[in-house]
């Protein structure tokens, strides 16, 4: 097994990372999201590059979908 699927075995979200995307999930805006989570856009942006990273995906629309296919949201 090489050090990505390892990596990816191990990964997972914290509560607060899990609710952030499945809002996205829903289609809200950004703007939509940080009111619901009581945070700017500018933390729902940041929170979002790094979940990103930490996943290895490209966009939120990718983790949200990582999420999802793994019953995370």
């Amino acid at each position: 097994m090489g050090e990505s699927d390892t990596s990816q075995a191990e990964l997972t979200l914290t509560r607060e990372e899990a609710e952030l995307l499945q809002l996205l999930g829903q289609g809200l805006p950004l703007d939509s999201v940080a009111q619901r989570l009581r945070t700017s856009q500018r933390t729902v942006r940041r929170r979002v590059k790094g979940i990103c990273d930490r996943l290895g995906v490209n966009s939120s629309i990718q983790a949200v979908v990582w999420a999802a296919q793994r019953g995370l949201i």
